[in-house]
């Protein structure tokens, strides 16, 4: 289980060279044989800020799930994603255009973060979530990532 002082929710910290590790993975899923392996988890999301209309390509791991990547994040750059507004992605070495669901009401987000968690053990730790013996998510500790801002962004990338 995670641990956690009284009345701190859990939720995703930046690593110390998150800047560098971006670069890096940016390059490897713009190549075309390497992106084919490492693609198969990490996808690159084009997203343009609502205020500064700076555009950031940002590397996120998803979970494939119903057709649909999941990814779930609790930093800014989810909140200049909107439902309905198709979004640019680099997908297993190709730019496409994705369909983009925002889930931000409790239910959903918890639902699909212990969906996201399951799959991927790495995102649990990353985002604070306790796993139990058998890889379940702890329920509280998804309710917490709800409450401190966690969003997940369904994609369905186009072909």
């Amino acid at each position: 289980m995670t641990q956690q002082s009284p009345g701190t929710a859990p939720h995703a910290r930046p690593m110390r060279f998150q800047g560098v590790a971006n670069r890096i993975v940016r390059a490897l899923l713009a190549t075309p044989l390497v992106s084919r392996g490492i693609g198969q988890r990490l996808v690159t999301v084009h997203v343009v800020g609502r205020k500064s209309g700076r555009r950031f390509a940002v590397p996120v791991a998803f979970t494939r799930h119903e057709g649909a990547l999941l990814i779930g994040t609790s930093f800014a750059w989810g909140r200049n994603l909107r439902t309905g507004e198709p979004v640019e992605v680099r997908y297993l070495g190709r730019l496409r255009r994705a369909d983009v669901r925002v889930h931000t009401e409790e239910a959903d987000v918890v639902r699909l973060y212990d969906v996201i968690a399951r799959d991927n053990h790495q995102f649990a730790k990353f985002n604070g979530l306790g796993l139990d013996a058998a890889g379940n998510p702890d329920p509280d500790d998804l309710r917490a990532a709800w409450a401190a801002g966690a969003r997940v962004l369904e994609l369905r990338v186009r072909d």
